[in-house]
């Protein structure tokens, strides 16, 4: 597998441990020493950051306590700015469903910006900080 399936599929099973309730598998994907930000609208603060992959478990899991609704990330366009055989930087766009009562709406749109790195046989993100146009 190439490094960018490989990198692609580090994204996508965060989204899908996010989407299906599983944070052991959202946390799986970042360092033990991860850091996470957040910035809601181009005016927002920054949330945090979350330092280490404990953290950042318990911030999507007390998001997902509150929720009734079925989620669905969808991570598109994704650009792998920088690489080497260890390391990698990328952003990619963020559009945020919600299914709820039979209906679909769009929640947000945003972005992500991450820094990976190799471990082993595994790329996980070291860091990442989302950027959200509408509170979720």
């Amino acid at each position: 597998m190439t490094a960018r399936a490989e990198i692609e599929n580090t994204l996508g099973r965060a989204a899908w441990g996010y989407d299906e309730n599983d944070v052991d598998l959202i946390a799986a994907q970042f360092t033990e020493t991860a850091t996470m930000t957040m910035q809601i609208g181009r005016d927002g603060d920054t949330i945090g950051p979350f330092a280490g992959r404990e953290a950042i478990r318990k911030l999507h899991a007390d998001s997902l306590e509150g929720q009734t609704d079925q989620r669905r990330h969808n991570i598109s366009n994704l650009v792998i700015v920088r690489e080497t055989a260890d390391t990698a930087s990328t952003t990619s766009n963020l559009s945020l469903l919600s299914v709820e009562n039979g209906a679909l709406q769009v929640l947000s749109s945003g972005w992500y910006r991450d820094e990976l790195v190799r471990q082993g046989d595994a790329w996980l993100i070291a860091s990442r900080h989302i950027y959200l146009d509408l509170p979720y």
